[in-house]
């Protein structure tokens, strides 16, 4: 129902709507959680100051992934001779790589536009929200009255205090994929998962990519793993340098060359281009979240495992309530607040099964706890490993850079499962399942696994814990002996 009102300010009249959810962002979880409520019977109403489909559609997974499905077929033809095929390398206009990536989104995004969600029924209003107090937001002219609210406005990349960065021109995920020229040399400050990806997106297209982490790359992930795609990145010819900072950046005036770079180790990088990709910062400017009675800080809004926040009437979802910040985790939080919401459930997020994928070459996935973690939570552990190598699949399609790990308890409990190779992130599921059902090891060394495909390298990984028990002494003893009766 609308009905008319006061302006906050003292202005011309307001328009008042009251409905029962008002979402705060059209990312993936925001929408997730409009096209759930409203199909389910809720007045809905979706708040959004900018694009539709939020970060993951526009300047994120999307994107990248594109980007990445170029690259990736941008090298090739380096394998072309081990299937007596001869090819010459590319040429590669990046001006049409672009061009595909742009078709990409525009491809994707009818599914995420405002005429969809209005034909749903959902209202949506293109503006920046705030929250008048616990109970209203004001979005342009409109002021909104819920029963509950659901925030999902996601994260923002974060700049490092790196002296010197106002001074150059600094690319984020923001910005890169609109480029249509390749850069000469890329220098990637970051090696998290956008900033190895990127890294090596534009290395496959012909850019010069320099990549440095004050760490190591890719943190998150089994180490032994990553430095399976650490010397994929190196044999790409990405000049990478872990364990160093940058202490400053300052503009350059060569020819080809925007900004130098200076080191911790003392060294110097002069490069065309400076992406920054170390981290991301919860976006919770501008929404009054003080006004509403909602704490939050540095990581991002505090919420309960209900995802409520310390206003039981609003909650938040993704990137901003400062979990992983991964498109299918919004998603999953869009389930848990609607049964929340609408059904009064108590339903509470569980992250024991949560998945991730970098998608390099050869793609790393997670479920699960890595090796040092389930040592650290169990004590004794069984480590299961199989490689690619040993796969005939791998073997037709000369992939066989690649191997399955899993972290399994001694009851042969599965407890986490870590893939690098050829569509890591498709083998993962059978993983993800598994832990979250908690399921043992025979789960998966049953499956009927089709011949030939990758996935058997899952089985075999898993049939591996059977070996000591199947082919040791007290086995033979018991077949010796079942023999002597016929």
């Amino acid at each position: 129902m609308t009905i008319g009102g006061d302006r906050p300010d003292g202005g011309a009249a307001a328009t008042e709507l009251e409905t029962d959810l008002c979402v705060i962002g059209a990312g993936s979880g925001g929408l997730s959680v409009a096209a759930g409520a409203v199909q389910m019977g809720a007045r809905t109403v979706l708040i959004e100051r900018d694009r539709m489909g939020g970060d993951c559609l526009n300047v994120g997974c999307v994107p990248s992934k594109a980007l990445l499905a170029a690259a990736n077929a941008a090298i090739a033809w380096t394998k072309a001779g081990s299937f007596g095929l001869a090819t010459q390398a590319p040429e590669i206009d990046f001006a049409r790589v672009h061009a595909h990536v742009h078709d990409v989104i525009a491809q994707i995004a009818p599914h995420d536009s405002v005429q969809r969600f209005e034909g749903l029924g959902v209202q949506v209003i293109k503006a920046e929200a705030r929250f008048l107090d616990g109970r209203h937001v004001q979005a342009g002219p409109m002021r909104i009255r819920a029963r509950r609210f659901v925030i999902a406005t996601g994260s923002r990349p974060s700049l490092p205090p790196i002296p010197g960065l106002d001074t150059v021109r600094v690319e984020t995920n923001e910005t890169i994929f609109e480029r249509t020229e390749l850069p000469a040399h890329l220098l990637v400050v970051g090696g998290g998962p956008i900033g190895v990806e990127l890294a090596q997106a534009f290395r496959r297209l012909g850019a010069r990519v320099s990549l440095v982490e004050q760490a190591a790359i890719l943190p998150r992930d089994d180490p032994e793993l990553v430095d399976v795609v650490r010397h994929q990145l190196v044999a790409d010819g990405i000049d990478l340098r872990e364990g160093v900072a940058v202490h400053a950046v300052q503009p350059a005036g060569g020819a080809g060359t925007r900004v130098t770079a200076l080191l911790a180790d003392g060294t110097r990088l002069e490069a065309s281009d400076l992406l920054i990709a170390t981290g991301r910062t919860p976006a919770v400017d501008g929404l009054g979240l003080e006004a509403a009675g909602v704490r939050h800080g540095l990581a991002g809004i505090e919420t309960d495992a209900r995802l409520r926040t310390s206003n039981r009437r609003i909650f938040a979802i993704g990137d901003v309530a400062g979990g992983p910040a991964f498109t299918h985790v919004a998603g999953y939080h869009a389930g848990v607040a609607i049964k929340n919401i609408l059904f009064r459930l108590p339903a509470k997020v569980r992250n024991r099964a949560l998945p991730w994928v970098t998608y390099t070459m050869p793609e790393l996935a997670h479920v699960g706890l890595t090796e040092r973690a389930a040592r650290d939570a169990h004590g004794s552990v069984r480590v299961l490993r199989w490689s690619f190598a040993d796969n005939d699949r791998a073997r037709a399609e000369r992939c066989l850079t690649g191997l399955v790990k899993v972290v399994v308890r001694p009851d042969g409990r599965i407890v986490g499962a870590s893939i690098v190779g050829r569509q890591a992130g498709e083998l993962l599921a059978v993983w993800t399942l598994a832990i979250s059902q908690n399921l043992k090891i025979g789960a998966v060394a049953n499956l009927i696994a089709p011949y030939p495909t990758l996935g058997e390298v899952n089985k075999r990984a898993a049939g591996s814990y059977f070996v000591p028990m199947l082919f040791g002494e007290r086995t033979r003893w018991i077949v010796r002996f079942l023999a002597r009766f016929g």
